[in-house]
């Protein structure tokens, strides 16, 4: 989320929808928390925020029901020791971003970086909407402060806006500046100064004495020394020197994005006497090379070398204006180079050689003489290659970089692609803006064109005459979108194509089969990979030529604008069918080989692998699940392992469900414990599955009957997960480690899955033996995601018994090595799991941050099982806090996101059940609660997860004792601890079981309820339904 206090408090989600803060006091107080955000404030501090000098009654109470109110709206705010904190990174408050933009560019101003400091310090003048802490009326100190550093970055600006010669521009803003503020001594001075550098000598010298004036009779003082050194150099009024000579081109358009390699061209520039920029087709070379001698203090000359086919030396004379002399007529010709020798052997010149890339032999030559002639000669050239000569400084151009998805509009357009296609298209239709509509098409047309300049601008020129959503839509091919461009650029930047096309003819044949065939790789590739699956041509001479790029990781990676055109030149070779089945295959075998090793203690190392090709892996399950069903299927299954490490539980149960789709209901032969490990994720994590009702079938006997060793092991997890523990007498049921391989995590899962079964049953100090020896077996290992699992469990239990603090203890644990790794699902499941405890534990603040954390994390990752969980438990946070009404909202958002079938959403609605029949309860509506009770008691659930039976139990228990049964109470309370087995510091068993107690007096108590205990688990669930 994205917070701002730069004006009117606001909270912004990450697709940059605002979300409802609340009242004037809570705006305060997000405010106040905003100013200090990671860092802990002192109760006293925001007290005196929020009431200055009127404190109310109970200080302490307001401020913790300003700070309840807070965390209602979804904004974590942590309890601590010495005050309270938000959750917020400094970079996510835009007066903290305004803050670092403004240092960078005030920096960069000293450091002679006009250009960059302009854009960092309007960037960070952009953050300003309003009155710094418009809603914190008693920060006055801060607000004034703030407001200081931004007359201070504004003053800034306008420095580096006069050092690149924007001095015209400024003066009307100055005017109204110095309206504003007419004892602010710098903008006076930068007034005079823009006047004087504007040929406008008089009215310099009338601002000026404006200026002494104005200090005379305000303040009494003489205008300070910098003032007048300003007033001194207009009186001088030295004569300017001739600018030098140049041949560019004026630009017609602003400069965005490349302020960073504007500064780095410059610096290689002074350090040497070659600089080639490279890089792909319309990434900017030559518009870069321009904005670079522009900026050059001496001589330039630039030399379109594009629309010639030879004889560079007399493009360059003719660029120079040097004609040969007609007289005498019998005097011999002098050759080109010659010529050019003797012209600048002591001229001090920039000399720009743009595109060489189809003369480069030629244009080398040239330029190594030149050199070597010349002493006082700079070359900066553009090239798709470099020039390969020695002493030559490289500078590879990248396209611009484009907003990541989901971003919100105040951050997209801080991003230059982004900034380019909102400029751009508001040239063509006026009023054109990058806001809430519009900026998830502009990112999407932006990142599908690589950030490429000239494709970015070609995109938003059609916003002319198309809606931005079709354009985006469009994209597919965007060859024939982008088939008009400007009639005056050179005929190979007129259409998208003919830029591509003009790269492809320079390559030699071996070259664009090697070319063609990258097109089946996303996201980049290894050179291995590439020689494994293309089998034609040396890949470092595309990256030479700038068709593909490689990257620090050492992985070739190639545009999707190139790749496109690739794609098709495949298919006009007949190419696409063999190219994407050795694809698929080769990432088949890849996966295979890292699955195994994801759960060994080289797990990190294997997870960043096939972090880096998970593109491929998706382009090659997508392809084979339309052309290969089995491929598909065989591909899923070591990829389950993986998208559950990695928190990409829901967007794999997605791809699972497409393939389960194409390949039927029933496995192919030789294929069944894919197939049911593809199901059963697809199901784990989908939405809805009534489509696959008959694949589940299979996974339903499997789970009944499984006696054998999967091939994969999660197949044990993901099954248990949707099929819940074994009926009782089945063979699952009676299965032992001998149903799982003899591998350590195996083992481990085996070891973990019994002791879980064992807690599901209420044997709790079997399940604590099972759990412990899981936990070691994944220490020994040294695998983390299986360890953070078992130690999970393993704190569940420990909650159980009311050892809180080492329940936590273990949950940390289990926390950083989820977070370690990436698992953003697992994490999420922690959070709540550990809030679970602290609720039951009386430490409701504690559990409440938990619960807030984990439904932003669960929304980020789309894991409604844990959303759902998440709800419930704030639920049940506002019913012990009496807060009726807020909790059945709460459990109404908690239903809405298990809707669907599965073992785990079948607890939660059991679960759900029981708190309603709490709220029932104490508002009075016994025979409602009653009702509930039995409902979750009759779930079929309750006959295998006996912890849900418990609870519904000791709601019974709670009734038996209001129709005046305190037997029945007693025995009922000791029946639910048969099932799940004591759980310390439950508030509403001790509530109940206190009742009863004082009702029958101690001996009758423990005599009805030690025959409730003494039931085994199926008689203590038909007594309790009796």
């Amino acid at each position: 989320m994205r917070y701002g206090i730069l004006g009117p408090a606001e909270v912004l989600t990450a697709t940059g929808e605002p979300l409802p803060v609340g009242g004037p006091r809570v705006r305060a107080l997000l405010t106040l928390l905003l100013l200090d955000a990671g860092r802990v404030v002192p109760a006293e501090r925001l007290l005196d925020g929020l009431y200055g000098g009127e404190p109310p009654a109970n200080p302490v109470n307001a401020l913790q029901s300003q700070v309840s109110r807070l965390r209602q709206a979804g904004i974590a705010v942590e309890l601590l020791p010495a005050g309270y904190r938000l959750d917020v990174a400094p970079e996510q408050v835009d007066a903290h971003r305004f803050e670092r933009l403004a240092d960078s560019g005030r920096r960069a101003l000293a450091a002679g970086d006009h250009a960059g400091a302009a854009a960092r310090l309007t960037e960070a003048l952009a953050l300003w909407r309003g009155p710094a802490l418009a809603d914190a009326p008693n920060a006055g100190a801060a607000a004034a402060r703030l407001e200081e550093l931004r007359l201070a970055a504004l003053e800034d600006r306008i420095d580096a806006d006069l050092g690149r010669g924007e001095h015209q521009a400024l003066v009307a803003e100055l005017g109204e500046l110095v309206a504003a503020h007419p004892l602010r001594e710098r903008l006076r001075g930068q007034l005079v100064r823009a006047l004087h550098a504007g040929g406008r000598r008089a009215e310099a010298l009338s601002a000026f004495e404006d200026a002494r004036r104005t200090l005379a009779d305000e303040l009494g003082v003489d205008p300070s020394p910098e003032l007048a050194a300003i007033h001194l150099d207009v009186l001088r009024a030295e004569a300017r020197p001739e600018a030098p000579r140049s041949t560019l081109p004026t630009a017609l358009t602003s400069f965005l994005g490349r302020s960073g390699d504007l500064r780095q061209v410059s610096a290689l520039l002074g350090d040497g006497r070659l600089v080639t920029l490279t890089g792909p087709g319309g990434a900017g070379k030559t518009r870069l090379a321009v904005e670079a001698a522009r900026h050059w203090p001496g001589e330039t000359c630039l030399v379109e070398l594009a629309p010639i086919d030879t004889d560079v030396a007399q493009a360059v004379l003719s660029a120079l204006g040097l004609r040969e002399s007609t007289f005498p007529a019998d005097r011999p010709a002098t050759p080109p180079a010659d010529r050019l020798v003797a012209a600048l052997a002591t001229r001090n010149l920039l000399l720009v050689l743009d595109n060489c890339e189809h003369l480069v032999d030629e244009a080398a030559a040239l330029t190594a003489r030149l050199l070597a002639a010349c002493p006082a000669l700079r070359v900066l050239a553009t090239s798709r290659e470099p020039l390969a000569i020695t002493g030559e400084a490289t500078w590879p151009v990248a396209p611009l970089p484009v907003a990541p998805p989901g971003a919100p509009p105040a951050d997209a357009v801080t991003y230059p692609a982004v900034r380019l296609f909102a400029e751009r298209a508001a040239a063509v239709r006026p009023g054109f803006t990058v806001d809430e509509r519009t900026v998830g098409d502009v990112q999407r047309i932006c990142a599908a064109l690589d950030g490429l300049p000239l494709a970015v601008e070609l995109a938003a020129a059609r916003v002319r005459s198309l809606p931005l959503g079709e354009i985006a839509v469009r994209l597919d091919d965007r060859f024939t979108l982008l088939s008009r461009g400007d009639r005056t650029a050179a005929p190979r930047h007129r259409t998208l194509r003919a830029v591509v096309e003009w790269s492809w003819d320079l390559l030699d044949p071996e070259e664009q089969t090697l070319a063609r065939r990258l097109s089946v790789f996303a996201g980049g590739a290894t050179a291995a990979a590439v020689a494994a699956v293309c089998g034609a041509g040396e890949i470092g001479e595309l990256a030479e030529k700038s068709l593909v790029e490689l990257g620090a990781d050492g992985r070739y990676r190639m545009l999707e604008t190139i790749r496109a055109f690739g794609a098709e030149k495949l298919a006009e070779a007949g190419e696409t069918e063999r190219l994407r089945r050795a694809h698929a295959e080769h990432f088949l075998a890849f996966a295979q080989a890292a699955e195994p090793q994801i759960r060994s203690a080289e797990q990190l190392d294997w997870l960043a692998a096939l972090d880096a090709d998970y593109e491929n892996l998706l382009a090659a399950l997508r392809w084979a699940t339309e052309a290969e069903p089995e491929l598909a299927l065989r591909l899923v299954a070591p990829l389950c392992t993986y998208w559950w490490m990695r928190g990409r539980r829901f967007e794999g149960s997605m791809l699972c469900r497409d393939v389960a789709l194409r390949v039927g209901p029933e496995p192919p032969p030789g294929l069944h414990d894919e197939f049911v490990l593809c199901v059963a994720n697809a199901v784990a994590g989908t939405p809805a599955h009534e489509p696959l009702d008959e694949h589940l079938a299979v996974v339903r006997r499997f789970a009944r009957d499984w006696t054998r060793p999967p091939r994969y092991p999660m197949v044990a997890m993901v099954v248990g997960l949707v099929a819940g523990p074994p009926d009782p007498g089945t063979p699952a049921d009676r299965r032992g480690p001998e149903g799982f391989a003899r591998d350590p995590w195996s083992q481990g899962l085996a070891l973990m899955g019994t002791g879980l079964k064992h807690m599901l049953q209420g044997d709790n100090n079997g399940a604590e033996r099972l759990l412990r020896d899981a936990v070691d077996a994944y220490r020994e290992l040294g695998e983390r995601w299986g360890l953070s699992l078992a130690l999970s469990h393993y704190a569940l239990l420990l909650g159980r018994r009311g050892e809180l603090a080492a329940s936590v203890t273990l949950s940390d644990e289990a926390l950083a090595l989820t977070e370690l790794i990436g698992a953003t699902d697992d994490t999420t499941e922690l959070l709540y799991q550990r809030a679970d405890r602290r609720r039951v534990h009386g430490d409701l603040a504690g559990a409440e941050a938990d619960y807030e954390r984990a439904i932003h994390l669960a929304r980020r990752a789309g894991t409604p099982e844990a959303l759902a969980s998440a709800f419930h438990g704030l639920a049940e946070i506002a019913r012990l806090r009496g807060r009726y009404a807020l909790a059945r909202e709460l459990l109404g958002r908690s239903r809405a996101e298990c809707s669907t079938g599965g073992f785990t959403q079948e607890m939660i609605q059991a679960q759900l059940l029981v708190t309603e029949g709490r709220i029932d309860e104490a508002t009075g509506a016994v025979e409602a609660a009653e009702r509930r009770y039995r409902e979750a008691l009759a779930a079929p659930v309750s006959a295998r997860d006996h912890t849900a039976a418990a609870d519904a139990v000791d709601g019974l228990a709670g009734i038996a004792l209001h129709h005046g049964e305190p037997k029945r109470a007693a025995f009922l309370l000791g029946a639910a601890v048969a099932l799940r087995g004591v759980r310390a510091g439950d508030a509403d068993v001790t509530r109940i079981t206190t009742a009863v107690r004082e009702n029958l007096g101690d001996d009758a108590f423990d005599r009805a309820y030690a025959r409730g205990q003494a039931l085994s688990p199926p008689l203590a669930l038909d007594a309790a339904g009796a």
